[in-house]
């Protein structure tokens, strides 16, 4: 069984994710190739395509939004996605495990539910959802003159046991809008799919591979995977440590010395959520210092193929200023790359701002 180095995984990463070169592709073809974007924030996606795509302008993806051909919905690991129509009414049924699960054990909901009849009261739900969208504050209220439990408590079963979109303008670029809920199935028009754990599998090799089961589950928040994994057809390599990547066997693993340009990877980018060990892209010890205690994780800065620091857009009114802060000495070739990407970045986000300004902190 072949061994792949460290570099070959990060390289093979970064081909999947469009990382090695802007890709000419529509921003729904991305979305789908990507296996989706992290969405728990409105506009990370929006990064997500501007830094993998040419030529991407935030009007693409809010009209694929509008015309209910992406959705944004909880899926993978409990985390809203950014996800197409088609790809949500795949998933949701394969990860509605971890949804059961959590109406067991959440502390906060648990209690509070445990007396409920589950059924009648999503009944209840689906039923207001299809005469309306609604905000999860007016789900749960609705709710509460039926059941005499915390309208918190009530959104958080609808929430878990069908699958809610979060409606338009709400992650629309440039809009401003609250968490509104639909039913997914209604809101695109079609049924969901039975589940198949295995085209899971695969739409995330293709996204991520190759990895471990262990990789695959932490990104699915769902277990037991391995069993599925070992009944399909995969390639099968082994990582530095000895442990069994798995792999579609039709895709090629690129050139470890291919070059892996500098870069601006958005806020909560999925290439860094995505696999148990993550060391292929980050290490450890900047992993602590790019995603926060409570849960934020930061734009990074890729160079030589993994993170190396964060960067951040501060703005007022009239002024925009992306601020570099390098964990570390760069190459100049490399730093002036991503001096070069944040002024192109502030064009793209803040093309009203009347002074635009790349500031670059020296490591630390």
């Amino acid at each position: 069984m072949e061994t792949l180095s460290r570099r070959a995984l990060n390289r093979a990463t970064l081909e999947r994710q469009l990382l090695l070169g802007r890709a000419k592709m529509s921003a729904l073809d991305a979305v789908a190739h990507l296996a989706g974007l992290q969405a728990q924030a409105p506009f990370p996606p929006y990064y997500a395509l501007w830094t993998r795509l040419q030529g991407f302008q935030p009007a693409e993806l809010a009209s694929l939004l509008e015309n209910r051909q992406v959705v944004r919905i909880a899926l993978m690991r409990g985390t809203v996605h950014l996800v197409t129509a088609a790809d949500a009414l795949a998933w949701r049924p394969v990860v509605q495990v971890l949804y059961d699960r959590d109406l067991k054990t959440n502390t906060q909901h648990a209690g509070a539910l445990a007396g409920l009849d589950h059924d009648v009261v999503v009944k209840a739900a689906r039923e207001l959802l299809a005469e309306s969208p609604l905000s999860s504050t007016k789900l749960g209220t609705e709710l509460a003159q039926r059941w005499d439990v915390p309208a918190a408590s009530l959104t958080h079963l609808a929430r878990a046991r069908l699958p809610l979109v979060q409606v338009p303008p709400r992650a629309i670029w440039g809009k401003a809008g609250q968490t509104t809920y639909a039913c997914l199935d209604e809101w695109v028009d079609a049924p969901l799919s039975p589940p198949s754990p295995s085209s899971l599998i695969a739409r995330y090799l293709r996204a991520f591979g190759p990895a471990t089961v262990a990789d695959v589950q932490a990104w699915a928040g769902i277990t037991r995977l391995g069993e599925v994994a070992a009944s399909m057809d995969l390639r099968r390599y082994r990582d530095p440590d000895g442990r069994e990547l798995i792999d579609l066997p039709e895709l090629t693993i690129p050139d470890e010395d291919v070059p892996a340009p500098p870069g601006l990877l958005g806020p909560f980018d999925q290439m860094i959520l995505s696999y148990a060990d993550r060391t292929r892209v980050i290490s450890d010890e900047y992993r602590k210092r790019v995603i926060t205690q409570n849960g934020l994780v930061k734009g990074t800065l890729l160079a030589g193929g993994t993170v190396r620091g964060f960067w951040e857009l501060r703005k007022d009114r009239k002024a925009a200023v992306v601020e570099l802060s390098p964990f570390e000495k760069l190459p100049k070739k490399d730093l002036a790359a991503l001096e070069s990407a944040a002024g192109q970045l502030l064009k793209w986000a803040e093309p009203g701002a009347e002074t635009r300004e790349v500031r670059v902190h020296p490591p630390e």
